[in-house]
């Protein structure tokens, strides 16, 4: 069990053209709680009254020793391998949380990783893709990264101890796009194998009498669909690339 579970906002180049943004100066990150821990074949909640669940393919850096102000020459040492994860986001909670992240990325299921560790991987010029009911939805490759495995964990170890077991997710390519209850998502790295899981909707609503409510602003729809802050809603999904959740959503 990792104590914390780290993840990187942005790192892609097709992720960031996606939003028609830039990438910052140096990496940002978020936390997802340990509770969000899933596994290989899991079944990944989509909350009753929720609708926007999206998949983010991903390579997760596995901890193996305590590591603490440490160069990203040397980084390596401290690495116990690599894995594969997908770090979901629950979509209808990001008008209340899109600064934590706290409950669109660490609701209970959405961090399944597996299926195993692989020791002596290397990281650079490795292909990754996600697959929807057997459709491929995500792919790119490693280089296209602009900070790598090295790097991110020199630079969260200058401020946080890394204990070993922690996990942190390196960030996903372009086409995230929301998943139903029934569908199938695969996430293939090279190397690495295929981490599958599926989707389920959650036997309880979500409580009405406490807390902020799930909501469809043009901010929910436009980032879950692809969207971007400077064009929100323009951009319309295909019917032929997301048959599934063009469906639902009409």
């Amino acid at each position: 069990m990792p104590s914390k579970i780290i993840a990187v906002h942005l790192n892609y180049q097709s992720r960031t053209d996606e939003f028609l943004t830039k990438l910052p100066a140096a990496p940002t990150y978020f936390h997802k709680p340990v509770t969000a821990l899933n596994s290989h074949q899991g079944a990944v909640v989509r909350p009753k009254g929720c609708r926007w669940l999206n998949y983010e393919g991903e390579i997760v850096i596995v901890m193996g020793k305590t590591a603490r102000n440490i160069s990203a020459a040397d980084a390596g040492e401290y690495i116990a391998g690599y894995t594969i994860g997908n770090d979901y986001g629950l979509h209808d909670f990001r008008d209340t949380d899109a600064g934590s992240m706290l409950r669109v990325k660490g609701s209970d299921t959405l961090a399944p990783v597996g299926p195993g560790v692989v020791t002596d991987w290397d990281f650079r010029n490795k292909a990754i893709r996600t697959l929807v009911n057997g459709n491929v939805r995500q792919e790119d490759s490693t280089a296209n990264m602009e900070w790598d495995m090295h790097y991110l964990v020199a630079d969260i170890a200058r401020t946080i101890t890394l204990e070993p077991g922690d996990l942190l997710f390196s960030g996903t390519p372009a086409n995230s796009r929301p998943v139903v209850p029934g569908d199938v998502v695969e996430v293939e790295v090279e190397g690495l194998g295929i981490l599958r899981n599926h989707i389920v909707e959650g036997p309880t609503p979500i409580r009405t009498d406490v807390g902020a409510q799930p909501t469809e602003s043009e901010e929910v729809v436009s980032t879950a669909m692809g969207g971007d802050w400077e064009f929100r809603g323009i951009r319309t999904p295909s019917k032929d690339l997301y048959p599934s959740t063009v469906e639902e959503t009409q």
